[in-house]
This record gives C-alpha cells, sequence and structure tokens, in this order.
C-alpha cells in the first residue's frame, strides 16, 4: 500500500487533533479535580463555626448558652454577606497593588450585575478553582476571624453591638489587611509569608478580641481581691466535640489553601498540621500540670488549637520535625498566655486572644525560624506581625469604643447575673421538665 502526501497529511491533521481533543480533556479532568478539593475544603472550614459554637457554648456558662449560639450562628451570616458586598473585592483588588488599599470596581459590578461573565474555566487561577470557590473559600476565612472575637467577650457583650462590629471588622477591616499579602500589596512586595493566615485570619481575630475583652471589662466577679475566680462552663463534652470539629475543619483551613488538589503538597501539609496539633495538645497537658498542679483538660483543648494555628503561617515550609516544635512550643504559649490575661484582669471566655493571637503571632515567627525557603526571614515576618497588629488592634479598639459611647456594648448588670438568654431570647440552652 502506498501512502500520497495528502494521505501523510490528513493522518497528521488527525493526530494533531487527537492530541488537542486528549489536551483538552486533561485541562478539564484537572480543573474538576482541583475544583473539588477546594469545594470540599471550603465545606469543612465551614464546618469550623459549628466547632466555634460547640468550644464557645461548652466553655460558657449555662444561663448564656442560646445567646453564645445565637452569635455563632448569625456570624457566619453577617461574615459572607460582608464580604461579598465589598470584603472580596477590597482583598483581591484585580491589579498590582504595591501599597495599601485597593478595590476591584469591575468585579464588584460582575459580581452583582453580570455573574454570567464570571470565569469558570481552567484559565482562572491557573486552574485550581473556578471563580465562585475562590470567593466561598475566602469569605469562610473571613468569617472565621469575627467568630474568634465572639467566644473573647461572650456573656457580657450587647449583641446588637456585636453584629455591628462584625459587619465592619470582616466587611472592611480583615480584608485590607489580608490584600496587604494574600492581594499582591506591600507585605508581598517584602518577602512576608502566611501560608493560610497564622497573622491575617488568627491574629487579626485576636487583636480584635484583645481589644473587646478591654473595652467591655470583665464578667462581674471574675476578679475578686485581686483572685481569679473560676466560672465553670456549661458542656465539657461540648467543647470537647468543639475542638474536634476544629481540627477537622483545619484540614480544609490549611489542605486547601494549598489551592489545588496537588497530591504531593496538600499530604505534605496535612502531616505538618496533624503533627502540630499534637504537639500543641502535649504542650498544653505538660505547661497545664506544671502551672496548676492538675490534668486541665481546657488546656490540652487549647494546646490542640494553638499547634493548629501555629503552624497555619508556614504548614508548607515547615518539616514535620520542625512542626513538632512549632506546635509544642504554641501548647505551652497559650497557657503561660491565660495565666498573663488573668492576671492582668482580662477577661476571655474561651482563651481566644491567648489561642489565636499568642500563637498566631508564635506561628508566623517561627516561618523565619524553621522554614525550607531561604528566602523566607524572621526580620520581614517580625515586620509583618508588627504591622498586622498594630492596624487590627487600633481598627478593631475605634469600632469597640464608638460602639462603647454610642450604642454601649455592654448588657446591664442585672441581665448579666441572671443570664443572656432569658432577657434577650426568651428561653434557656438548658431546661429540665419534670412531669407531675
Amino acid at each position: 500500500m502506498k501512502w500520497s502526501f495528502n494521505d501523510l497529511a490528513q493522518v497528521s491533521t488527525d493526530a494533531l487533533a487527537q492530541g488537542a481533543d486528549l489536551s483538552a480533556d486533561i485541562t478539564q479532568n484537572l480543573l474538576t479535580t482541583n475544583n473539588v478539593w477546594m469545594m470540599l475544603s471550603t465545606a469543612l472550614v465551614f464546618i469550623m463555626h459549628l466547632g466555634f459554637a460547640g468550644v464557645e457554648a461548652g466553655f460558657g456558662q449555662a444561663k448564656n448558652t442560646v445567646n453564645i449560639l445565637f452569635k455563632n450562628t448569625v456570624t457566619p451570616i453577617i461574615g459572607i454577606v460582608s464580604y461579598a458586598v465589598c470584603g472580596f473585592f477590597l482583598m483581591y483588588p484585580g491589579f498590582d497593588v504595591p501599597g495599601w488599599f485597593g478595590f476591584d470596581g469591575a468585579g464588584w459590578s460582575m459580581f452583582w450585575f453580570a455573574p454570567e461573565k464570571a470565569d469558570v474555566t481552567a484559565g482562572y487561577a491557573d486552574g485550581g478553582y473556578t471563580y465562585w470557590t475562590d470567593f466561598l473559600f475566602q469569605a469562610m476565612f473571613a468569617a472565621t476571624a469575627a467568630t474568634i472575637v465572639s467566644g473573647a467577650i461572650a456573656e457580657r457583650v450587647k449583641l446588637w453591638a456585636y453584629l455591628l462590629f462584625t459587619v465592619i471588622y470582616v466587611g472592611i477591616v480583615y480584608p485590607i489587611i489580608g490584600s496587604w499579602k494574600w492581594g499582591g500589596g506591600m507585605l508581598d512586595s517584602w518577602g512576608f509569608y502566611d501560608f493560610a493566615g497564622s497573622t491575617l485570619v488568627h491574629s487579626v481575630g485576636g487583636w480584635g478580641a484583645l481589644a473587646g475583652v478591654i473595652l467591655v471589662g470583665p464578667r462581674i466577679g471574675k476578679y475578686v481581691n485581686g483572685k481569679t475566680v473560676d466560672k465553670p462552663g456549661a458542656s465539657v463534652p461540648l467543647a470537647v466535640i468543639g475542638v474536634f470539629l476544629l481540627w477537622l475543619g483545619w484540614f480544609g483551613f490549611n489542605g486547601g489553601s494549598v489551592l489545588s488538589a496537588d497530591p504531593a503538597l496538600v499530604s505534605f501539609v496535612l502531616v505538618t498540621t496533624s503533627l502540630a496539633a499534637c504537639a500543641g495538645g502535649l504542650g498544653g497537658f505538660l505547661a497545664g500540670y506544671f502551672v496548676f498542679k492538675r490534668l486541665d483538660l481546657g488546656m490540652v483543648l487549647n494546646g490542640i488549637l494553638a499547634g493548629l494555628v501555629g503552624i497555619t503561617a508556614g504548614a508548607d515550609v515547615i518539616n514535620p520535625g520542625p512542626a513538632l516544635i512549632v506546635g509544642f512550643i504554641a501548647g505551652i504559649l497559650v497557657v503561660m498566655s491565660a495565666v498573663i490575661l488573668d492576671k492582668m484582669h482580662l477577661d476571655d471566655v474561651v482563651g481566644a486572644v491567648s489561642v489565636h493571637l499568642t500563637c498566631g503571632i508564635w506561628g508566623t515567627l517561627a516561618v523565619g525560624i524553621f522554614s525550607t525557603n531561604p528566602d523566607h526571614s524572621f526580620l520581614t515576618q517580625l515586620t509583618g506581625v508588627v504591622v498586622c497588629g498594630i492596624t487590627a488592634f487600633i481598627c478593631a479598639f475605634v469600632i469597640f469604643y464608638v460602639l462603647k459611647v454610642t450604642v454601649g456594648i455592654r448588657v446591664s448588670e442585672e441581665h448579666e447575673k441572671t443570664g443572656l438568654d432569658s432577657h434577650e431570647h426568651g428561653i434557656r440552652g438548658y431546661t429540665i421538665v419534670y412531669d407531675e
């Protein structure tokens, strides 16, 4: 059989077409795989809100359970909506921002008035996920920052004041600070590194919590004659469940921050995340026993969370051995921080400041110590921590102060003593009814 030039040309054309089709199929399959993992990670981060609710309701007093659960239910609602209204477009302004502020007006217009123009192809984010997955994943992070504040000032803050704070902090403050790194702003140009948000999420939330604790003041009877009075939580089992839900959610929080389903990097991140959590729990256990001379379950639980917060900044660039060190130190720091806050009469119901602020700072600095990337430096990490910390604390303090002198931020003494549930919600979280 003889082949003519035209026959050979046709075969070549068919082969090229088949190759192009195969390449397109591979690209689409990769996009689908990456996007499914990102959507699953989004769901895991969403579950963290249930974890926060469990921890806060478990460590809080029974008379305030409904109020606590109400806040933790409304927080993601307000957080996601606020982020959709303006936060997303402040955080990712859509152009190179070497400075402090940017806003993607074209993206905002498309989101609300021409959603059919959103990029859902492999051309968006290097084929890692679609535009809509990008928004929802980041919105979950934003709402998490607000939830951190909720736990610290629980049991005495006015609900409306807290909700107003959440709208402003999540809708404006958090995304602007986040844009300095994740939106290509000045921290990014300096070489600052924060993989999944030890500073940009947890410390930002922690600074907001600290400002709230200072301005709201301690609960009535928490500090008497220079001594700290324990206020037993409503449900230790609920707090334990909440911590394990948060640990589960962190697989999406850190694993999803790979921004693809890259099997090598995702699996590595999940290993360092888990090791740091375990080491944090161990550090909290030993430090709690040394300080309080008892097997303190609360410190073990917060130690786990401390390890998770600590590794979040460098989960992809810190090897397993150093990840254990990062987590263990975080577990010790969370205990020391809680003790210091009590000595300063700063009443944090769930230890949010110690977990998210103290350990968020440590985790960010740890990147400058343990990172496998030689471009990461301790000084740059410290600079980023200081810049973000000053901005977040001042903004949160101003917001709370304005609310304090206008609408007020603290409930009445009577309502605090008898419980917020019956006064603000008309029901109690725990009710036992005996049939006569």
